[in-house]
């Protein structure tokens, strides 16, 4: 079980005293406003999302195509000062990363001055010697990453997991902004909040200046396994936003090592691909040859530095959790400095030492594959059943390389609407952190995601989570306000006009 109380970020480490001075504006609206209507808007905000159709799957569940992510309609809030430090923290961690992608598949100068065992990295299942010796345009790797984070204190965020494949999750970031301009619009008379709405035009921009041919405007692409796929949602709202194309692989060809759109009016050269398919289904040439999802000749135009694919092939080494356990020694091998954003503590249970500790501690662990996500493959020693236990403690023993283990912390918690009125929930946060050819740039929000089950540590949407718009407050300038043609948003002094 927890070992302390969980730090509520609004009501701090005791919820029968005020709210933190700087949020008193936000307990004051949660006193004010009933029960009801605060369920009237949450519903109303949910059955928009309904009727855009923004929806996800779960695997095997004949109902899951059409289930929304829950919204909840209490905002989680984040000081000016604080998400300052976490920007901090969160740039260093992306140049990291892309530092370690582009040298494990160049000079490999982290394993042979022996930071990461060498079978750690080489006999991965997501490491790719396919594209060993690639470089994909302008030397960026990690266009975008989602990297999840935890609270335990006013001044305590540890990094959870990095995402650095093909992150999901920031339609619902704009979504939930939508959402709460329209509903609560009397929290934005009372916070400063920075706006995300230019995601979209950050995007398109990252995507153009990676851009190999260094002539023209680039022709730049969205590229889904289709609308059976658990995100397409989100695919189609992102090249939607973005005004480009949305395509499958029979809509790409490969000819020569230029990869070309067909289109009506003839085929059209194609210059960035944001690919929201798997490494394994992206060329049949190369990776699995019964893909049907993928371009034949993909690869080999990538190679020839024809074409950028966001995020590179062969990232997914840098998702596994093993790895991740290895980041502080990464961070600081690449950056020379100390790490600003540090790890949960973690024992590799490939380790015999952490194993046996492991074993010996079970009930009290949250125990995770090394290549899991979604909550899926996961204990929480706490709250699993005796049998779960024993299961997971077969698994080890059988495979313990598969594993890793961390503490069960206490997660900080915001207040949420339930049931039964406002109540405590744990969160967890996925910021956005966008590489172009011109530098990292963090957007000021994300996702939160909230264990809607009381108790609960477990916020993935798969597991029956929900979640929550995120500000992120300024010290000065502009409210956002209302139009009444729309809503406006100010950030750094530029107007954007959403119609």
């Amino acid at each position: 079980m927890e070992t302390r109380p969980a730090f509520d970020e609004i009501m701090g480490l005791s919820g029968d005293k005020p709210p933190r001075p700087e949020l008193a504006a936000l307990g004051r609206w949660l006193e004010n406003t009933s029960g009801d209507e605060l369920r009237r808007r949450q519903e109303s905000a949910e059955a928009a999302f309904r009727q855009l159709g923004i929806t996800f799957a779960v695997y095997g569940e004949t109902e899951a195509a059409e289930r929304i992510i829950p919204f909840d309609i209490v905002p989680r809030v984040f000081l000016h000062e604080e998400w300052t430090r976490l920007s901090e923290g969160l740039v260093q961690r992306v140049e990291a990363i892309n530092a370690f992608l582009d040298d494990i598949y160049g000079e490999q100068r982290i394993l042979s001055e022996g930071v990461l065992p060498a079978d750690l990295v080489l006999t991965n299942p997501q490491f790719r010697p396919e594209i060993a010796g690639m470089r994909p345009p302008h030397g960026v790797w990690a266009h975008i990453c989602g990297i999840d984070l935890v609270r335990t204190g006013p001044d305590d965020f540890f990094v959870l997991e990095d995402n650095a494949r093909t992150p999901s999750g920031v339609s619902y970031m704009l979504e939930n902004r939508e959402a709460m301009l329209r509903l609560c619009p009397e929290l934005f008379r009372s916070y400063r909040v920075e706006a995300v709405d230019s995601y979209p035009d950050r995007l398109l921009e990252t995507m153009k200046s990676v851009a190999p041919r260094g002539t023209g405007t680039p022709v730049c692409v969205v590229l889904t396994p289709g609308h059976y796929n658990s995100a397409y949602y989100e695919h189609s709202f992102l090249a939607d936003s973005m005004g480009v194309e949305l395509v499958e692989a029979a809509d790409l060809e490969v000819d020569d090592d230029i990869v070309w759109m067909r289109t009506v009016a003839g085929r059209v050269r194609v210059d960035v691909i944001y690919r929201r398919v798997d490494d394994d289904y992206l060329d049949p040439l190369v990776f699995r040859p019964d893909s049907m999802l993928g371009v034949p000749g993909l690869i080999a135009a990538y190679a020839a530095g024809n074409v950028a694919i966001i995020n590179a092939p062969g990232n997914g080494i840098a998702d596994d959790k093993a790895i991740y356990s290895y980041m502080p020694e990464i961070v600081r091998f690449y950056s020379g400095g100390e790490v600003k954003l540090p790890n949960v503590e973690t024992w590799r249970c490939r380790e015999p030492e952490a194993l046996r500790y492991t074993l010996d501690h079970l009930g009290e662990l949250v125990v995770k594959l090394v290549d899991g996500s979604g909550g899926y493959g996961m204990l929480v020693g706490p709250t699993a059943s005796r049998d779960e236990v024993e299961r997971f403690r077969a698994a080890l023993i059988a495979e313990p390389h598969r594993y890793i283990a961390q503490p069960t912390l206490a997660l900080s918690t915001v207040p949420t609407l339930t049931d039964t009125g406002v109540s405590p929930r744990h969160v967890d946060f996925r910021p956005f952190v966008l590489t172009g050819a011109n530098g990292v740039q963090v957007v000021p929000g994300g996702l939160t995601r909230v264990a809607l089950k009381e108790g609960s540590l477990v916020v993935n949407s798969s597991q029956g989570g929900g979640t929550k718009d995120s500000f992120v407050l300024v010290p000065d300038g502009p409210v956002q306000n209302m139009g009444p043609s729309g809503m406006t948003q100010t950030m750094g002094g530029m107007r954007q006009e959403q119609n």
